[in-house]
């Protein structure tokens, strides 16, 4: 009897630790498992910087060359002699024919894109509170024709835009300009806006009035701090369409070349001969520095506001 109780009792200790080998087993596949993903999503992610920053590499690496280097027929990824002349070619507007130096259309297309972001973000921000906070009749309506109008291509308003700033004698201004980009940018940005003001709880600004804040101090010290995020997810949509635009500049200034951006001054390093490549990436250089400020400028919020007016419509 105790023969036969010991061999049936065996099984039963050998149970637990088989259980426990095949568990560890499945918790090393699994961490394999999360290895092998993780290595993989790590080498795609370097993979996608690397194309995504290899044309920014190339084109300041070509802004330091000396011509020889960029018209050698061994490209290097690196200037072999850096040199500052395309810089200076730029600065003194000697390749351009003279209409004026880079700094003067930093300024123009710098100034014009701040201006359209203020104006665009003020307007988007008093209609998104309109549409989030009061129910009017068309309310719907109005936020599709938002979206409507955003599907008509700019290009298809030039002409009728250019009669009527023509009549308003706003033609080769930067004034004609901002008026144009903010229009551009309203639909969307009060699109946008509209889905921040609505996650902000309506119980803050019924608290703040029933402790005896006014209609002003709700919106400037509750309201506008809460929909800043938002504010800066939209001022970059505004920026963007304000400082690349091109067709509308070009056709809008004319002859007035003081008053160009950096779009129209980039077109002036392309002659019948060829183009100037050395001058051309210094000067792409130089456009991307604005650029590069306004969006340090505003990183902070950014995250935050890509991703507060996703929660509710």
């Amino acid at each position: 009897m105790m023969g036969v109780n010991l061999a049936t009792a065996r099984p039963s200790t050998s149970a637990p630790s088989t259980q426990r080998r095949y568990g560890q087993q499945d918790a090393a596949r699994a961490r394999a498992s999360k290895r092998v993903k993780a290595v993989s999503l790590n080498g795609l992610g370097l993979v996608v910087a690397v194309v995504t920053l290899l044309p920014i590499f190339l084109m300041i690496s070509t802004a330091f060359k000396p011509a020889h280097e960029i018209y050698s027929l061994t490209p290097h990824l690196l200037p072999s002699h850096p040199t500052l002349s395309n810089f200076r070619q730029v600065s003194s507007g000697q390749v351009t024919g003279g209409i004026g130096s880079v700094w003067l259309f930093v300024r123009n297309s710098f100034g014009v894109a701040l201006i359209t972001v203020l104006i665009a973000s003020i307007l988007a921000l008093l209609a998104a509170v309109a549409v989030a906070r009061f129910r009017f009749r068309l309310r719907t309506t109005f936020l599709i024709m938002l979206l409507i109008v955003q599907m008509i291509p700019a290009q298809a308003l030039i002409i009728a835009l250019f009669l009527d700033f023509k009549k308003l004698n706003l033609l080769g201004s930067l004034t004609g300009l901002v008026l144009v980009y903010s229009a551009q940018a309203l639909p969307v940005t009060i699109w946008m806006l509209r889905n921040f003001v609505a996650t902000v709880p309506k119980e803050l600004e019924e608290a703040a009035a029933i402790d005896g804040a006014t209609g002003p101090k709700i919106f400037w010290r509750i309201l506008l701090p809460l929909v800043a995020p938002g504010l800066v997810a939209t001022s970059i949509f505004a920026f963007i369409t304000a400082y690349n635009e091109f067709i509308v500049a070009l056709t809008f200034l004319g002859q007035s070349h003081q008053a160009y951006t950096l779009p129209i001054f980039l077109t002036y390093f392309f002659g019948q001969h060829g183009a100037a490549w050395g001058p051309i990436m210094a000067a792409s250089t130089i456009y991307t520095i604005p650029a590069v400020i306004f969006f340090l400028f505003v990183r902070r919020r950014l995250v935050g506001g890509l991703t507060a007016g996703a929660v509710k419509g």
